[in-house]
């Protein structure tokens, strides 16, 4: 048992006296209210649930079935919610018929520098800013990126812009100060099966973008997504960025099958990051059209004015002249499959 569906006249009472049975068997629960239908799912270990016991609580006042999930990720189940999930961040709507496109650079270099990128994405059509003020390097000496700093210039070019902000947390102990500024938080690779970091950002009603590990299987991105919605954070958007593979004429292996296989199993948005999943400015215009084609909520697209003196990833950054070009190009792809941008 682990998806409890209420009758549509189920009452409040009915419904408190459900809840109350499962937390004296130890387990807690997530109530979501559709149109239609109450579901109350089960969480934790629900295999010690007998046949017997199941079939009790299908008896009780208020409920019209009892489901088993056989996946290991409940919440992130398109069995626990069959309708795509949407929710807004200011004015945008992530999930929705609509694409959201996410632009900027890797990494918060100066003010001056990110308004000015952020001006040239939001004329060309982007929606979101992005941009890292902790940055996860291979190397130690590369550059970090500038901490608080960096995300109070995100905090202002969204001031002057109106784009929302998207930037990486890595660390627990910078949940408060990324709070502050950030309109999304990104969960990056690197930390897909940080389950401390995971949890943490899960008890904060903030949405959470998260990227796929690069070695990490489909089932493993929707089993980290499911310990933030465990928490009670219910607004995760899950990230396909290319996984690493035997192939070496690109960054990674940009994972298009991907798209469609999250969207059978989850109802929870998926967004592509062709830029590094390309690892190279060529291939993020065909990538990003090939993503809109292949049923994407959205695109992190990374743009710089110069992306020669990038201080993180210039090699896989558009000019805003490009980023203008495939944004133009990406509407009709958009319009083929019944889609906005």
């Amino acid at each position: 048992m682990d998806i409890i569906v209420l009758k549509p006249a189920a009452t409040a009472k009915e419904i408190r006296h459900i809840v109350k049975k499962l937390d004296k068997k130890g387990f807690k629960v997530n109530i979501s209210k559709g149109t239609e239908r109450t579901v109350i799912g089960v969480l934790g270990d629900t295999s010690i649930i007998t046949e017997d016991e199941s079939n009790a609580f299908a008896s009780l006042a208020g409920v019209e079935t009892v489901h088993r999930i056989t996946q290991p990720y409940k919440m992130a189940s398109r069995n626990f919610k069959s309708s795509n999930t949407t929710f807004r961040v200011g004015k945008q709507t992530i999930g929705g018929k609509k694409i959201q496109v996410m632009a900027g650079p890797c990494a918060v270099e100066s003010g001056p520098v990110l308004l000015n990128i952020a001006r040239e994405v939001k004329k060309a059509g982007a929606t979101f800013i992005r941009g890292g003020a902790f940055k996860p390097r291979t190397s130690p000496y590369s550059f970090q990126g500038l901490g608080e700093e960096g995300l109070k210039i995100l905090a202002e070019t969204r001031e002057k812009t109106g784009l929302p902000v998207v930037t990486e947390i890595m660390d627990p102990r910078d949940i408060d100060v990324i709070l502050k500024y950030a309109d999304i938080i990104q969960i990056g690779a690197r930390n897909m099966q940080n389950f401390r970091l995971l949890r943490e950002v899960g008890l904060y009603d903030k949405p959470i973008l998260l990227k796929r590990g690069l070695s990490a299987t489909i089932k493993e991105l929707l089993m980290a997504a499911e310990y933030i919605m465990a928490q009670g954070n219910q607004k995760v958007i899950l990230c396909e960025r290319g996984i690493r593979t035997f192939e070496t004429a690109t960054r990674n292996t940009l994972d298009l099958n991907a798209i469609p296989v999250l969207k059978k199993l989850s109802h929870l948005p998926v967004i592509v990051d062709p830029s590094h999943g390309a690892g190279t400015w060529g291939l993020v215009s065909p990538m990003s059209k090939a993503a809109v084609a292949a049923g994407a909520d959205g695109l992190m697209i990374e743009v710089h004015t110069k992306p020669a003196e990038a201080l993180s990833d210039g090699e896989q950054s558009l000019k805003p002249e490009k980023f203008k070009a495939l944004m133009k190009e990406l509407k009709a792809v958009a319009r083929a499959v019944g889609r906005t941008i």
